[in-house]
């Protein structure tokens, strides 16, 4: 069982940025792919962005593209999450993910595949 913990929300101004951490308490992260995804008030969670166990595979929902990257430290058993040029359509409570993949290079985007979800953080963004 991984545990997940969420940190770096908060209330920024439209074009602003947000770097969101998680950190696993686990023995190895690195047996894990993670991911982030948000749930903004009245929707359906959706996914964010992913990287696989290595770090060397990620990938990114198109609303995000070019704006977030997502990156980890293994040895920290850290994922992170770096927000720039943020929008009001950002705001929501963004929840960190894992999911055990057999494929070190493998990234997962659905919701069914997640073993495991952080309690989220909220990032609120003004316009």
């Amino acid at each position: 069982q991984v545990q997940l913990v969420e940190s770096g929300g908060g209330l920024v101004q439209a074009g602003g940025s947000l770097r969101l951490s998680c950190v696993a308490s686990v023995r190895s992260s690195s047996l894990y792919a993670m991911a982030w995804f948000r749930q903004a008030a009245g929707k359906e969670r959706e996914f964010v962005a992913g990287i696989s166990r290595s770090g060397r595979s990620t990938l990114y929902a198109d609303s995000v593209k070019g704006r977030f990257t997502i990156s980890r430290d293994n040895a920290k058993n850290t994922l992170y999450l770096q927000m720039n040029s943020l929008k009001p359509e950002d705001t929501a409570v963004y929840h960190c993910a894992a999911a055990f993949t057999v494929n070190s290079n493998a990234v997962f985007e659905r919701r069914n595949d997640v073993a495991n979800w952080g309690q989220g953080t909220q990032v609120t963004v003004s316009s």
